[in-house]
């Protein structure tokens, strides 16, 4: 499918020594990388529908320091949507109050009749696009019910609905970014680790060096303000699981691409 990488700390610091591990496993995720540097609602995103072992964009920027303390990454295997750069995360929306949501994926929506109707109004052709026209829809509804801006709270109980919305039947690993906050779920075990140390947590499908990583506990939303878990979400009953039915559909998607 695809890789995810995500950091959430107290103050900047330089994450090449993560993000080139991370982006030397492009020849397994050849069809995209992409990167957000995350400053508030300022999102400085650079991405390429190419692999990002041949990206020279990228070798020339991983030789010098890539400073951040809210940071997300992510090298695309496609299984939805051609290899385009619309298609490549992460993808970026901002809500009614102003605030921007950064978004990436790693699975796919099998089954979803509430994300279906987003299919006109997102500007590529992923799932994963879907999922955030329709977190960033329903945070614009909780904002228009509580005529102001949300707290961390409130946002973090939207995106935890959102995901019991989607995860039935689906893989649904998730990074996401309000420029605050990052919320962090996956529902296939195996697929995604942490690293915390004393000024930062690190996210990453894989672990990437050979510091402490664990694996992060199932269908549960877990959400960090810099390195600090500020919300715990309540888990749900909708873990992923391979099966010959769903594979054949994904090779037989992929092939019409």
């Amino acid at each position: 499918m695809c890789e995810l990488f995500g950091v959430s700390g107290v103050k900047k610091s330089d994450c090449r020594r993560f993000l080139r591990e991370f982006y030397s496993h492009g020849r397994e995720h050849p069809h995209g990388w992409g990167i957000a540097l995350i400053e508030g609602n300022s999102v400085r995103m650079r991405k390429e529908p190419v692999c990002s072992l041949e990206s020279t964009f990228l070798k020339k920027r991983l030789s010098s320091p890539i400073r951040s303390n809210l940071l997300l990454a992510h090298i695309r295997l496609a299984t939805k949507g051609s290899i385009e750069y619309k298609n490549t995360h992460p993808f970026i929306l901002a809500d009614n109050s102003g605030r921007t949501w950064t978004l990436e994926h790693n699975g796919t929506i099998f089954e979803s009749g509430v994300l279906s109707g987003y299919v006109r109004r997102q500007d590529g052709s992923t799932d994963s696009e879907r999922i955030l026209c329709y977190l960033v829809d329903r945070m614009n509804r909780a904002i228009q019910k509580k005529k102001r801006r949300l707290t961390d709270e409130e946002r973090a109980q939207v995106v935890e609905d959102v995901i019991f919305t989607v995860t039935p039947e689906n893989k649904v690993n998730l990074i996401v970014s309000d420029g605050e906050l990052l919320y962090v779920h996956t529902n296939y075990k195996g697929s995604l680790h942490r690293h915390e140390d004393e000024e930062r947590v690190v996210f990453s499908t894989k672990p990437l060096t050979e510091n402490h990583w664990e694996e992060l506990a199932l269908n549960t939303l877990y959400v960090y303000r810099k390195n600090v878990l500020i919300y715990e979400g309540i888990p749900h009953t909708n873990e992923f699981f391979d099966s010959e039915e769903k594979m054949r559909f994904l090779f037989l998607d992929f092939a019409e691409m």
